[in-house]
């Protein structure tokens, strides 16, 4: 049986509190983080939103293992401000850098703290204008040489002092008063500054041409020094898969999720999501609607496009694509894998683009993958009729979703937290004016959710954690739950595996068996990406929790007892 703490309901309280009212410190002996420490991190820091620039989620730590994780206990916690939180911390050098929501009068901010004891260093909140949308999300920041990198809600890409958290720079990137925004931080290739914007469900007005791009930034000053715009417009490369649609009416193609990096192919593989409105009834085109729902691989220096691979050409039914790319290389080739809505695993040869395969879990009834070409095919009845009531699996949320998977070379399988929920929706045409859309009055235009329903493969759950072998495609373990699951996946060379349910457990699994080790409720639900670091020649585990019921959220952090810890190393 796995060991349960009851005493972490003594913490509820510290959730919902906004730590506001601090003193300004400072990191002492603070090094500066290069280039090679970012492409080859520490093992005992977590330098990049998911450790290593290759996306794999993965600690070599193993003080923690299967053998004593049971004893894990809460050593301390933090509580966070309200909002949005799927937020996913760093460490260097025994301070955690802890991404803070924001709502109503500020938009979010930074603390850095004692990655050993809890201790506030600093912290920096980044108040509304007044205008930009409060309570959203923010799932990661980056930190490079002596700054912390911080995207926000209006648009801005902020660097922070790591010292001493006060800005250095703060760069506005786009117009949020046309709907743009960031919910996820950037990533550092090659010294640059590299950010993708969300956002763009919105028509824009006329004379206005921004689309959703990416753009890399000098990070001494902010300036930028290139931008790949992820929507084709008229008269270029890719343009007449929109048809004849006006480039105001071209929307989607966020670029939502933070990207990955390969130093050795000099490569950014950075994915983007549907198309906008939702159907494509909705949004008047049947065309593969570039460069949504593709894979995109860039210079770093230039922005150049090196390839493309377009998964779901056309995409009707909002089923994003624009999650985690995991690079691995296996049988002599250079892999990335990843997984979107509909819950298939696609493989991509990450040196030309090429399809390698695709593997379906089976959740979903929307298309077929030709398993040769990777060329998908909706299935009959599935493409959507004006005011017509079609049932589709998954749901909007998705059978994966921002909770990203984690790779673990030594079970050569990845972990992968999934959704199982259908939808009975009607879509319907959708008026084209200039500045609506999504951020307008109507939130999804074209489309009315008629009911919710269970999914007919497992009815009797909403989630669950899969196991997959990345060479056949051979599940070895699940665990399915009641609810859903509520956040990332981490896994260690300690032989383990860890995830969050909502019905507020987080779980210790054994990687290779699937045995649970451990599972602890949490006075909230596991969110973001939990991350393991060492401190003091200490292993702690740090995992982000959003409170139930008054809206704050917080960081809980655990370790082995002093005794155990020390036996261990």
């Amino acid at each position: 049986m796995p060991h349960v703490h009851s005493r972490l309901v003594v913490v509820i309280t510290a959730l919902g509190i906004f730590l506001s009212a601090c003193t300004a410190g400072q990191v002492k002996n603070y090094v500066p983080v290069t280039n090679t420490m970012l492409e080859n991190p520490d093992p005992s820091d977590w330098l990049n939103w998911r450790r290593t620039l290759d996306a794999w989620g993965f600690s070599p730590l193993k003080q923690i293992d299967r053998h004593n994780v049971a004893h894990l206990q809460l050593v301390w916690s933090s509580g966070l401000a309200a909002g949005g939180y799927e937020g996913s911390p760093l460490v260097h050098s025994g301070v955690i850098y802890i991404i803070n929501p924001g709502k109503g009068d500020i938009i979010g901010g930074v603390q850095a703290r004692d990655a050993a004891t809890g201790g506030l260093i600093w912290e920096y909140t980044r108040p509304n204008n007044g205008v930009a949308p409060s309570g959203r999300e923010m799932r990661s920041i980056a930190i490079f040489e002596d700054k912390i990198f911080y995207a926000t809600a209006d648009a801005h890409i902020v660097a922070l002092d790591a010292r001493r958290g006060n800005v250095v720079w703060d760069q506005m990137v786009a117009d949020y008063r046309l709907g743009y925004r960031y919910s996820s931080g950037p990533i550092v290739a090659k010294g640059n500054v590299i950010a993708g914007i969300t956002g763009c469900d919105r028509f824009k007005v006329a004379g206005v041409s921004d689309v959703c791009f990416i753009s890399a930034h000098n990070p001494q000053t902010g300036k930028e020094l290139w931008r790949m715009s992820t929507v084709a417009r008229p008269g270029e490369p890719g343009g007449d898969t929109w048809g004849t649609l006006p480039l105001m009416f071209r929307a989607g193609g966020d670029a939502w999720i933070s990207g990955s990096f390969d130093p050795n192919l000099n490569t950014i593989y950075w994915s983007t999501a549907q198309p906008k409105p939702l159907a494509r009834i909705s949004r008047r085109t049947d065309g593969a609607a570039l460069y949504t729902s593709s894979v995109l691989a860039l210079e770093p220096e230039t922005g150049k496009l090196k390839w493309y691979h377009q998964l779901v050409p056309g995409e009707t039914f909002d089923q994003d694509e624009v999650f985690e790319s995991l690079l691995i290389d296996r049988d002599n080739r250079t892999s990335l894998f990843k997984m979107g809505k509909l819950g298939i695993l696609w493989e991509l040869d990450r040196t030309t683009g090429e399809f390698v395969a695709a593997r379906d879990l089976g959740y979903q009834n929307q298309l077929d993958v030709n398993p040769r070409t990777g060329e998908v095919a909706y299935r009959p009845g599935m493409i959507p009729k004006p005011g017509v009531e079609i049932t589709h699996c998954p749901d909007f949320l998705g059978v994966k979703n921002w909770r990203a998977m984690s790779y673990h070379p030594e079970t050569e399988a990845l972990y992968i937290p999934i959704n199982i929920n259908c939808q009975k929706t009607v879509f319907t045409e959708v008026e084209l004016v200039e500045g609506g859309g999504a951020n307008s009055a109507d939130p999804f235009p074209g489309e009315k959710t008629i009911q919710m329903l269970p999914n007919p493969i497992d009815p009797e759950h909403r989630g669950g954690f899969i196991v997959i072998l990345i060479k056949t495609g051979k599940i070895v373990w699940k665990h399915m739950f009641r609810t859903g699951v509520t956040s990332s996946a981490l896994t260690t060379a300690g032989g383990l595996a860890f995830v969050g349910d909502a019905d507020g457990y987080f779980y210790a699994y054994d990687a290779g068996t699937g045995e649970v080790l451990y599972r602890v409720q949490l006075p909230g639900v596991a969110t973001g990406s939990p991350i393991t670091y060492l401190a003091h020649g200490r292993q702690f585990v740090a995992v982000p929790v959003a409170a139930r019921r008054n809206g704050g959220n917080a960081i809980l952090v655990f370790a082995l007892p002093d005794r155990s810890s020390v036996a261990n190393q």
